[in-house]
């Protein structure tokens, strides 16, 4: 049994209980890249058609009331039973004469129409003839014009139509029955019309009506071609709408018990006829008692809903919209319910009439033909409202108080259950046209209110469903509501309204809806999430519609948005930028309103917002505000080139979705000065053509690794001039200063040059303070008359500086950021080249990081100065995919570059690479490129605004997938946290024995497709990231397979020199940086479902990379606790990156004259930073403390190349080091004195450290490696791998200890990786 030393299990415990307190709480820990910017691609949502707005609303405003009755005659062909039905209109035509009954009908008749269509012309025509109908319909027809006109056939006095398609009318002396064909009637009538057919066999007018059309259709083909007249005969179908009152076969109802125009009672008195019916009924036994008499003298008004007859006629009408609902198909019942008010209430009535006369064998019949409803559930609770209320009926006849129908409480019951299962794929909720009724009552409306904003949550068919069913005018009407309580509602309403259909803008400004929203922004009482929802709404009003901009301008939108914008809510600020973005786009009054409200210097201080969201609608508000199409004045330039300088700080920003708005804004300050960006191209191009001529010669190194050039002498300079040596100094500014400094000739005297460009381009100690910012607050003022040559120069400096950002943003590591910015700069090219010649541009003062100028007058050519990245314009405007290599300046100088094994020697001499360099394996077609690149084609843009629009699309209080128990999301996240947990334990019985174990049992080995550079073990799965150059290759450690390979797509001369896995306990993203200064950020790198992985972040960590001989490259730290990302190499700084902001924190000055090699933190006291250096210094930093004063300690003690730094974990952790001599000390971090110092071997080329475990390993270029605990115990020595006759290893180029598991990989020059680990034999 192997026993483990008391101390030993002492140290080990207390690291398990800090491990346990930091680690194991994983659900808390931030996780990095996780928001919608990063999981969604940057596109709006597809649009979708919506069919519920008719695309013409129609009114019936003509009747024609056609009565054939002959009272007292009863039809040949028509035998009545004894006694049989009488009522007309519910008139006894036999109480009184003839005449008198029938005009008596007819204007009954047209009163019981009047109900449903008071504003219609109606014309009555009693016993009519063939020229009297003719004249009727033709007439109306006539003044209708394109409205509808209502026919309604009432033939109870005339012989049943026959079955030529002919109805009955009389002669003038009323001796005969005239037939009247329906093709004259059609003919007649036009379209659009209605047809009511209330007499026997109604059904073959119904039947010949569609013969007539088919035959129209033949007559109209031989005239006018096939294809002419389908279309007329279908358009002229859909408009006419025909309801009869029976079937082909069927004779009307003679029960004496019903009116004799039982359908029309239905259409026309739909309540009073099923009052009628329900006594009839045997479920009027439920109400003992009730007689017809009754039923006649139920109390109140059909329009007033305090009343039983109102309430009645309330609930019957939200019951027959419902049925309609439930069973027509969405566009049938927008044509019936929904485009006419006259058409809508009889089809409602049309219902009930099916309901009535099917039970006394009896089908009424439309066209277009609906489906049976006579069944339908909802019917039952009808029945049940009738019982309540009529219950109270006897009661109200003694003038006792009428209580009110609980159905419409239920039925929102009903809805809010349905709300609780509720989802896309079920049915929709039947009670969605009630809620739509209930709307109307002040008694249920807020809950009513409530229910409709919860049930539009759940996504956009839910939207679609409610507009489908008409909720739109009703919510459009209660805008003019004052009540407070009701905002919070109708806002969120709105604005789920508006993300699924934006043509409700022209509604919302036609009924000045938008005061609404702007009094509820104004409001300060109102929480940020009402108000971020009402400047989403203005922001859709506004967008890309002019009466929008000028109604929200008038209502002072600007000045209200902008007294917002110190808002503590991210969401609300973004929108508030974009609100303003889509106000004044295109729009001058709006632009100079903005201005009169220093509008672009309030959005200023967004630029710098912790939300990258909420900064990328500032620089989209901005570029908005700088590209209106309009002249320009010297004022409107003046603006629009400060707001251009102001942006210039955005070219750093962390987020790609920041850095492609500043492209799009960018690119209407290049169209309306494209010839000004011109001519600073030209000049740019011009002067690196100078400093190719006066290229820089390396003369040697100093000790800190940086390379020393002296400039070359230029063209026409006399020779006696000699170059002095460097004077090293140890303050940053003056080495920046000679970096800096740059020779060059100058149009107007001994003016110093522009500096040069800054990123990949430039000298890497330049950011973007090394542009041309030479004015008080960035503002460019108009040029003064008295100082036009100092104006020029101010403006020509602007033209230079955003240049020399769109320049740096061409070689953006993020794809779609530098694609974008090539467009625009490849536009200014063209122009620059294709012109004759370029006026020339006066170049303003050098920047601020330039050196001074002597008052000894000595030329600036005589110090020998840090090699700049020698990338010029010239190569800018060569042919992008030229092969030649670009070496280094004076590739001969320092060690072989070929040697793999060297943790600093580098494959290539400098950094440099042309701006549009695509990358290997890309070739640029410049033929295809110069076809499309015009100012009047090229438009770059992107779908910020609409992707932002699209998260009002999605559920807001839907509980989170990943709190959800049920969620497949939940339970895979409980399944890692597990997993990680079951490792972490698995790994503490292998950690216990490591500083007394063997570790050379080589578990894995294979070969790599390049040399490793780095490799990183993820802390749980068995899996191995291995780099090589711009790939990375992933291994299953374990099992032995590779799972995949990623290409980086680095730029040609650079490579990896970092990994880190981010949210390893989670949903695994890998971070790559290399040695341009440049992080990548991948998800689904090896999903084997999804072969192409994303591209979730890409960002410039450190843009002023210095071109070494000896140099690390970039070199990273992540933080999972604090979501910080720390980047250094070759600079003198650390960078400190917030991932969550993604953006810079603070640089901290190393102090140091050479680059960082490693980096180490504490991240539970999230405060000691240590960083390693090249010149052998260990460097001790205090977070807490401002930057100049954070460099707390300085250890010394390493003579070289420190390979590696390590703070043990727990309160009393060691700080540990290794250099390249081959020694290892340990530090106690209050002294500057080392506690414990070992030498290992005579030089180190790797070097890792467990961080949990007592062991380390060193690699060395003879060859082997040496595995040790921290005491200086030699535990195993690897030189060969396993095998009978095992292959020598190479030279060692990487070694990384798994985060838990005692397992060390290990990378060798000839390519092989290997795995090796602790043997746990027993005995």
């Amino acid at each position: 049994m192997v026993t483990v030393p008391k101390d030993m299990t002492k140290a080990f415990a207390e690291c398990t209980v800090y491990d346990e307190e930091s680690e194991n709480n994983e659900a808390s820990l931030p996780i990095a890249y996780n928001e919608t910017r990063h999981l969604d691609k940057i596109e709006g949502s597809k649009k979708v058609t919506q069919t519920w707005r008719m695309k013409e609303r129609m009114k019936t405003v003509s009747v024609a009331l056609v009565l054939c009755l002959n009272v007292g005659v009863d039809p040949p062909d028509v035998v009545k039973t004894s006694p049989c039905a009488r009522l007309e209109c519910w008139i006894d035509p036999l109480a009184q004469s003839p005449q008198k009954a029938l005009e008596a009908i007819g204007g009954n008749l047209q009163k019981q129409y009047e109900r449903w269509q008071p504003r219609a012309r109606y014309k009555q025509t009693l016993d009519p003839t063939v020229e009297e109908v003719k004249k009727l319909c033709t007439s109306l027809r006539r003044n209708a014009k394109d409205e509808r006109v209502l026919f309604h056939y009432n033939g109870h006095g005339v012989p049943k139509p026959t079955s030529n398609g002919e109805i009955w009318v009389f002669n003038k002396s009323y001796t005969q029955y005239i037939p009247l064909s329906i093709y004259d009637l059609q003919t007649w009538m036009g379209s659009p019309s209605i047809y009511v057919y209330d007499c026997s066999h109604a059904g073959v007018i119904v039947d010949c009506f569609k013969s007539f059309l088919l035959q129209r259709e033949q007559e109209s083909a031989v005239v006018n071609g096939k294809s002419h007249s389908s279309v007329t005969t279908v358009c002229y179908n859909k408009q006419c709408i025909q309801l009869a009152a029976c079937g082909p076969t069927e004779l009307l109802p003679m029960n004496p018990d019903l009116p004799a125009d039982l359908f029309t009672s239905c259409l026309t008195t739909p309540i009073k006829i099923a009052l009628m019916w329900y006594v009839l009924q045997n479920t009027s036994k439920l109400v003992p008692g009730l007689t017809q008499d009754m039923v006649d003298k139920v109390p109140g008004q059909l329009n007033d809903r305090q009343t039983m007859l109102g309430e009645l006629n309330w609930i019957f009408t939200a019951i027959t919209d419902t049925i309609a609902w439930n069973t027509l198909p969405r566009d049938l019942f927008q044509r019936l319910f929904r485009q006419d008010l006259l058409v809508a209430s009889l089809f409602r009535n049309f219902l009930l009439s099916e309901r009535i006369m099917r039970s006394y064998n009896c089908t009424p019949i439309s066209s277009p033909k609906l489906p049976p409803t006579y069944q339908h559930p909802m019917w039952e609770a009808w029945d049940l409202a009738l019982d309540l209320s009529l219950r109270q009926l006897p009661r109200l006849l003694e003038d006792e108080c009428f209580q009110h129908s609980p159905f419409f409480t239920e039925q929102l019951t009903a809805f809010d259950v349905w709300l609780k299962y509720g989802a896309e794929t079920r049915a929709p909720p039947e009670q969605l046209p009630i809620v739509l009724q209930v709307l109307l009552s002040q008694v249920h409306r807020l809950r009513a209110l409530e229910l409709l904003k919860r049930f539009l949550d759940l996504g956009p068919w839910a939207v679609s469903l409610a507009l489908s069913v008409g909720i739109f005018p009703y919510v459009l009407k209660l805008l003019q509501s004052n009540a407070r309580e009701l905002r919070p509602l109708l806002v969120f309403i709105w604005a789920k309204i508006l993300s699924v259909d934006s043509s409700c803008q022209v509604d919302l400004v036609k009924d000045n809806g938008h005061k609404y929203f702007l009094n509820v922004l104004g409001d300060q009482y109102m929480p940020s999430e009402q108000k971020t929802m009402a400047v989403f709404v203005l922001a859709m009003m506004v967008n890309e519609y002019r009466q929008g901009q000028e109604a929200a301008l008038q209502g002072n939108v600007i000045s209200i948005c902008l007294e917002q914008l110190s808002d503590t809510s991210a969401l609300l600020r973004k929108w508030l930028g974009l609100c303003l973005a889509k106000v004044w786009t295109n729009f001058d009054s709006a632009r100079w309103c903005g201005v009169r409200d220093s509008a672009h210097e309030k959005l200023y201080k967004l630029l710098t917002d912790p939300e990258p969201e909420v900064r990328a609608a500032a620089v989209y508000a901005l570029g908005m505000f700088i590209s209106n199409v309009s002249e320009k004045s010297d004022h409107a330039t003046s603006i629009d080139l400060g707001v251009g300088m102001r942006l210039v700080q955005v070219a750093s920003d962390g987020s790609p979705l920041v850095r492609k708005e500043l492209v799009v804004a960018y690119s209407g300050l290049v169209q309306h000065f494209e010839v000004h960006f011109a001519a600073a191209a030209a000049q740019q191009m011009d002067d690196e053509k100078q400093r190719e001529r006066t290229a820089a010669v390396v003369t040697g190194e100093t000790v800190g690794g940086w390379n020393l050039v002296a400039p070359g002498i230029p063209e026409g300079v006399p020779s006696s001039r000699e170059i002095s040596s460097l004077k090293k100094s140890s303050s940053r500014g003056s080495l920046k200063n000679i970096l800096t400094s740059s020779p060059s000739q100058s149009s107007l005297g001994s003016i110093p040059p522009a500096p040069p460009l800054p990123h990949m381009f430039t000298s890497s100690m330049e950011t973007t303070s090394h542009l041309d910012l030479q004015l008080p607050g960035n503002r460019v003022p108009r040029a003064a008359s008295s100082n036009t040559i100092s104006s020029n120069l101010m403006l020509n400096s602007v033209y230079k500086n955003v240049w020399k950002v769109l320049l740096q943003l061409s070689c953006d590591p993020d794809p779609g950021v530098s694609r974008m910015a090539k467009t625009l700069v490849d536009l200014v090219r063209n122009k620059s080249t294709g012109q004759t010649r370029p006026r020339q541009v006066s170049i303003s003062c050098s920047s601020n990081h330039s050196v001074p100028s002597s008052p000894s007058n000595r030329s600036q050519h005589s110090m020998p100065v840090s090699t700049p990245p020698q990338v010029t314009l010239t190569n800018v405007l060569d042919d992008p995919a030229d092969p030649r290599p670009i070496g280094r300046v004076g590739s001969g100088v320092g060690p072989s570059i070929s040697n793999p094994t060297s943790p600093y020697q580098y494959t290539q001499f400098t950094r440099s690479r042309k701006l549009f360099d695509k990358g290997p394996n890309m070739v640029e077609d410049r033929d295809e490129e110069n076809n499309h690149l015009n100012r009047q084609s090229v438009l770059i843009s992107t779908d910020f605004f609409e992707w932002s629009c699209k998260q009002f699309l999605q559920p807001v209080n839907r509980l989170c997938e990943v709190e959800d128990p049920e969620s497949d999301v939940f339970m895979e996240r409980t399944f890692r946290f597990d997993r990680n947990s079951q490792v972490r334990t698995e790994a503490l019985e292998e950690q216990a024995v490591a500083g007394f174990s063997r570790l050379d049992n080589e578990i894995f080995v294979n070969k790599n497709q390049g040399v490793p550079s780095v490799l990183k073990f993820h802390p749980y799965q068995s899996e191995l990231a291995v780099a090589f150059k711009d790939g990375i290759a992933f291994w299953n450690w374990e099992q032995g397979p590779r799972l995949g390979s990623l290409s980086n797509g680095n730029p040609r001369n650079t490579k990896i020199t970092s990994l880190e896995y981010l949210n390893a306990h989670d949903n695994t993203l890998l971070l790559c940086g290399s040695d341009d200064g440049c992080v990548r950020v991948w998800r689904d790198y090896i999903d084997e479902q999804n072969p192409n992985p994303q591209l979730v972040s890409a960002f410039q960590a450190i843009n002023e990379m210095l071109p070494l001989t000896r140099g690390s490259g970039l070199v990273t730290n992540w933080e999972q606790n604090t979501g910080s990302l720390l980047a250094s190499g070759d600079v003198r700084f650390i960078r400190v990156w917030d991932v969550e902001k993604e953006l810079k924190v603070q640089d901290i000055p190393t102090g140091a004259d050479s680059c960082v090699t490693c980096l180490a933190s504490d991240m539970a006291g999230r405060s000691l930073l240590i960083a390693g250096c090249g010149d052998g210094t260990v460097r001790l930093f205090d977070r807490r403390l401002s930057p100049t004063e954070c460099r707390v300690m300085t250890l010394r003690e390493h003579g070289r190349w420190i390979v590696k730094v390590h703070l043990q974990k727990g309160p009393d952790g060691k700080i540990v080091t290794a250099s390249n001599a081959g020694d290892v000390r340990f530090w106690d971090p209050r002294f500057t004195e080392s506690v414990r110092s070992m030498t290992l071997q005579s030089s180190f080329t790797a070097v890792d450290i467990h961080p949990r475990a007592d062991v380390l390993a060193c690699g060395s270029q003879n060859q082997y490696i040496g595995v040790y605990n921290q005491s200086g115990d030699s535990l195993s020595t690897l030189k060969y791998h396993d095998g009978f006759i095992g292959q020598r290893l190479g030279a060692i180029t990487s070694l990384s200890f798994h985060p838990y598991k005692v397992k060390l990989a290990a990378g060798t020059s000839d390519s092989y990786i290997s795995v090796y680990s602790v043997s746990m034999k027993r005995s």
